[in-house]
């Protein structure tokens, strides 16, 4: 499960991201503002959001409203230190679809997580997508054009996929190495530019090294 985790609490933020790689055996990103919050979610995509009401640069029920307002339909858990039934209401009607008022156990956390899971919020993937006139197949892991199939890496494969589930927005080399290696991998930024090298090389062979485009200093994208 892929997690986008904001709090700007570090003592807590830093203990709840580590329980929930520990005891959940979660992919964890954490953030500390609102205005990340937002940014990350809508460029990701993330099995569950767990916002914090209360933050820096756009609070967690501004971020949660601004989401759903652009057509997020991700699962979203509230947290907060307020407990009146009015700010309980106030989260829900932002779009939260769960809220844990602090503090709380961890193991609470876990139940209430895989609970929205259950729900099912995951989009559906295709086994096969057409990007730029190239078919990718996701079950093979192969990109083809005019019968002619490629087959890719694991890793290369990875990364085309991300980017083509995600087409149209920038991802960082962090965001893809987080998601891709995961947060405690030893690699650098350099092993996405080699990675996506290779990639290119199988893109040139069907004809189109130009679908990963590169965006100076930040990262890649595919276009629709």
């Amino acid at each position: 499960m892929n997690i986008l985790l904001a709090e700007d609490d570090l003592q807590l933020g830093e203990l709840v991201s580590f329980m929930l790689k520990k005891k959940g055996g979660y992919q964890v990103e954490w953030v500390k503002t609102g205005e990340d919050a937002y940014d990350y979610a809508s460029s990701v995509h993330y099995d569950v959001l767990i916002l914090d009401w209360m933050m820096p640069n756009g609070n967690g029920v501004d971020a949660c409203r601004d989401l759903r307002k652009d057509g997020y339909e991700g699962a979203i858990l509230m947290l907060t230190a307020k407990d009146a039934v009015e700010d309980r209401v106030a989260g829900l009607d932002s779009g939260a679809d769960d809220y844990l008022v602090k503090p709380f156990e961890i193991d609470e956390l876990l139940a209430r997580l895989r609970a929205l899971t259950r729900r099912n919020y995951a989009p559906i993937v295709e086994e096969r997508v057409a990007i730029q006139g190239v078919e990718v197949n996701r079950n093979s892991q192969t990109i083809q054009k005019d019968g002619a199939a490629i087959q890719l890496s694991p890793r290369e494969f990875q990364v085309l996929d991300l980017l083509v589930q995600n087409k149209g927005q920038v991802l960082t080399r962090e965001i893809m190495l987080d998601r891709i290696w995961g947060y405690d991998a030893d690699v650098t930024a350099k092993t996405i530019d080699a990675t996506v090298k290779l990639l290119r090389k199988k893109l040139d062979a069907v004809g189109r090294p130009d679908i990963v485009q590169s965006v100076r200093g930040v990262g890649y994208k595919v276009e629709n």
